[in-house]
């Protein structure tokens, strides 16, 4: 076996070094810029001269920063609860059952992933506005409370489930709640957290349809209620307390991610594999 020259190994951890760099300056000066004084966000110093807390205190106090946190955890929470409540039981069903139509039914949910939401937004918008769903939790919940991209994850990862711990069940009496509770959710653990956090993600971050669907400012969600924010005055103070409130909405996803991160890494390499 031919071992890689060693230049070849140190160009590119050399290159990764390089991009990891990159993508994390960002954050840092978000990060930074949090603390710092007012007189120093144009500054080109990485480092606050003077570091300062109070930037964290204002957010909450000068600003609805704490309804649009309540918000986007609320919205976040409930569209994960419903995404892993019907997206398992729609793959379960898609995976064990055999009925007519079932390819059909499953091409047309995967097709859906192919419309651009973009081109959704307006139907989505006259069904809420017919229906008074406007500026409240439900309007902007709806159009997520289940998705393709769950059904076809979940589908694949309980299809390799043993139809003989199944049948066995069956035998023993349980219905087929309970096996899809008991017997069928535990060999998908790691896809289901996977499926979890991916949709929390992309509900805390979701900026185009809660800007749309809401109106007051005490309904934004925190990505809506920053870029409202931000868009009052251009003042250094104002950019100080917008990536205080960046750095602060990105902690709820970086505990997360610590906490469950051995279920993510072994759901995307089971992905992988499949």
């Amino acid at each position: 076996m031919i071992k890689r020259p060693i230049v070849s190994i140190s160009l590119s951890y050399a290159l990764l070094l390089i991009g990891t760099v990159i993508m994390i300056f960002p954050f840092l000066w978000m990060l930074s810029t949090a603390f710092k004084q007012p007189t120093e966000v144009y500054s080109l110093t990485l480092l606050p001269k003077h570091f300062t807390w109070s930037n964290v205190t204002d957010i909450w106090q000068k600003t609805a920063f704490n309804e649009w946190f309540m918000n986007s955890a609320v919205i976040g929470v409930i569209t994960t609860i419903t995404v892993a409540f019907f997206d398992t039981l729609a793959g379960y069903i898609l995976a064990k059952f055999s009925f007519r139509g079932k390819g059909f039914i499953f091409i047309l949910i995967i097709s859906t992933l192919m419309v651009p939401t973009e081109m959704l937004i307006i139907p989505w918008y006259l069904l809420a506005n017919g229906i008074g769903w406007v500026d409240n939790y439900i309007g902007v919940l709806f159009p997520t409370v289940i998705t393709a991209f769950g059904i076809f994850l979940m589908r694949q990862f309980m299809e390799v489930v043993p139809q003989d711990l199944l049948d066995a069940a069956r035998m023993d009496g349980m219905g087929e709640l309970g096996i899809w509770l008991h017997i069928v959710l535990p060999q998908v653990r790691a896809a289901m957290v996977t499926l979890c956090l991916l949709t929390f993600l992309s509900s805390w971050n979701a900026y185009i349809w809660p800007l749309i669907v809401t109106m007051t400012p005490e309904h934004y969600t925190i990505p809506v209620g920053l870029s409202y924010f931000s868009s009052e005055t251009s003042t250094a103070s104002n950019w100080v307390q917008v990536m205080t409130g960046a750095w602060i909405s990105v902690l709820p996803l970086i505990v997360l991610f610590l906490i469950f991160q051995k279920h993510i890494i072994r759901g995307i390499a089971l992905s992988g594999l499949k």
